[in-house]
């Protein structure tokens, strides 16, 4: 098997990010998924970002275990096509605005009438319905609204954003979840296919903890705290004496405890404050010294072996080139070589997970526009007459 969802066909005609990597996710899993573009402007992923040589190192990732497809559906020909793929397929991932498919004659309601059994994911911005439904919705609004960016930087800098796609690689690990669930309720259930309204800014909201609840409950808001957290301390990133970083957290007090003893001031676990997370972060300032004092003295790996030593957690800062080499990395393969028609052997992450029965792999990087356009019709049974005039017409590519 090349993963457990090995037999299902996914359909991907998302595109971006959130949409896109819901469905690699699936691919990486042993879904057939088979990803629709346009003929002529392809996905912009494809020129998302770094390239080398005019491939796209973003799409190499992005698109890998699909198969390539260019098929336009806002023109009925193109619409008919994908009806006969709907009949094949177990998921559907789109993230057009609301009303898109419908006005293509490709609704709900059409699709489920080919197919009962479908599995409708539709990714947008702000979901299917409210005031907002029709904006455009991209990650870096969620991440600004959701309150993520109200709670990131310096107490006395801006509001912060992630320098990559958060809100929507959180959306599509939601979503990569959310269609295991409805397919798991169709199949193992005897239930029906259904819909999956997903919106980028909800699973952020959700990932962001009980704010919402402490608002409602004591009116309280969460503030900019830096590296520090307002719910324990000490926790924060330090420079080590060779100029580089680590960074320490002690949410349990047992951590906190043997932070302070490693540091030499074992005087404060006594005090009064100290037993609870919250105690010790209204006394930061006290223990971020101690421990900024104590790694200042030392390389990083002095700090790092010193913490382990005495069962304290800390982990270096790395950027992506160290992480690549850190033996924990490398023993679990955390970032793999796969061989790549146009680049040869490149590396990317590996599968999410590692499961025992049936594991995942990656079996294809992210393949030319209209790789396999002629492939997949030939499986829907169109001849090469019928397909002709579609490509002369730029309905496929």
């Amino acid at each position: 098997m090349t993963g457990p969802l090995e037999g299902i066909r996914v359909l991907d005609v998302s595109t971006v990010l959130a949409g896109p990597l819901t469905a690699q996710l699936l691919g990486d899993y042993g879904a057939d998924v088979i990803k629709i573009e346009h003929p002529q402007r392809g996905d912009t992923m494809r020129g998302h970002g770094a390239s080398k040589d005019g491939h796209g190192l973003w799409w190499k990732m992005l698109a890998r275990n699909k198969r390539c497809l260019a098929l336009y559906l806002g023109d009925p020909a193109g619409a008919e096509v994908f009806k006969k793929l709907v009949a094949t397929a177990d998921v559907v991932v789109e993230n057009f605005r609301p009303g898109t498919l419908e006005k293509w004659g490709l609704g709900p309601d059409v699709l489920h009438a080919i197919n009962p059994g479908l599995v409708l994911v539709r990714i947008t911005g702000w979901g299917q319905k409210g005031p907002y439904a029709h904006r455009p919705g991209f990650g870096t609004l969620a991440e600004a609204m959701s309150g993520f960016a109200a709670i990131t930087g310096e107490p006395d800098g801006p509001p912060t954003l992630p320098p990559f796609g958060l809100a929507d690689s959180i959306c599509a690990l939601g979503a990569c979840s959310a269609t295991v669930m409805a397919l798991f309720h169709r199949d193992a259930r005897g239930g029906t296919g259904q819909v999956i309204d997903m919106s980028i800014i909800e699973p952020i909201i959700t990932v962001l903890g009980a704010q919402p609840t402490i608002w409602d409950q004591l009116r309280r808001l969460q503030p900019r705290t830096g590296n520090r957290s307002d719910a324990n301390a000490p926790r924060n990133t330090y420079r080590t004496k060779d100029d580089k970083w680590v960074a320490m957290s002690s949410a349990s007090t047992s951590i906190a405890e043997r932070v302070m003893r490693l540091v030499g001031h074992p005087e404060v676990i006594d005090e009064p404050w100290f037993s609870t997370g919250m105690g010790r972060a209204q006394h930061d300032d006290l223990l971020d010294g101690y421990v900024a004092a104590f790694v200042a003295e030392r390389t990083r790996d002095e700090v790092i072996d010193a913490f382990s030593a005495a069962d304290a957690a800390i982990a270096p800062v790395y950027a992506v080139d160290e992480l690549m080499e850190d033996p924990q990395i490398v023993a679990l393969d955390t970032i793999t070589t796969v061989e790549d028609p146009d680049l040869g052997p490149i590396k990317m992450q590996n599968v999410i997970a590692r499961m025992s029965a049936t594991p995942g792999s990656i079996r294809s990087t992210g393949r030319a526009l209209g790789a396999d356009t002629d492939a997949i019709l030939s499986e829907l049974g169109l001849t090469d007459a019928e397909i002709a005039p579609l490509r002369e017409r730029g309905i496929v590519g």
